[in-house]
């Protein structure tokens, strides 16, 4: 059947979205912010008996800055890359935190995987390279995270660069 989604040449090899790792959630964020404004006003409560108000005023200032520093972290939280290789096509996708996007399309075959690795601090940068364009990929993962894209990536273009498979 022409246009099947399954057809040899539009078969994906590989699919993945990435993330940004967060190690809080929002629940245990609110549970954070109770316990530190908590901690907060009790230890500007005894400048506020001796007369020194700015202290209390600089505490409310911890707790506004603590909150809005959460904020931000949850807001670029939303951002996203997906990653999709085909026999006919490598696609990337970046979606920033305020919702745009961007999108590369590269020919498998023209592509090959740029790692920079570091003996202490493991692999640092995983890139595609295609006729001397560099596009960094998962940039926000850590060093195992990048190591394992950079892995699996490497498997899928090599699969793909085999071509399509028009099996039955």
């Amino acid at each position: 059947m022409q246009g099947d989604p399954m057809d040899g040449a539009e078969k994906q090899l590989f699919s993945v979205r990435l993330i940004p790792h967060r190690s809080l959630s929002r629940a245990n964020f609110r549970i954070l912010l109770i316990v530190f404004s908590t901690a907060c006003v009790f230890t500007a409560l005894p400048f506020l008996v001796l007369g020194a108000w700015p202290v209390a005023g600089f505490m409310g200032l911890d707790i506004a800055l603590f909150y809005f520093a959460f904020r931000a972290n949850y807001r670029d939280a939303r951002a996203y890359e997906d990653v999709t290789v085909t026999p006919i096509e490598l696609h990337i996708s970046k979606v920033s935190p305020q919702g745009k996007q961007a999108d590369w399309r590269f020919n498998p075959s023209w592509v090959r995987i740029e790692r920079e690795d570091h003996e202490e601090y493991g692999t640092r940068s995983v890139a595609v390279m295609s006729r001397g364009r560099r596009l960094e990929v998962g940039a926000f993962l850590g060093p195992e995270a990048k190591a394992d894209l950079a892995t699996d990536l490497s498997k899928a273009l090599a699969e793909a660069r085999r071509g399509p498979r028009f099996d039955a």
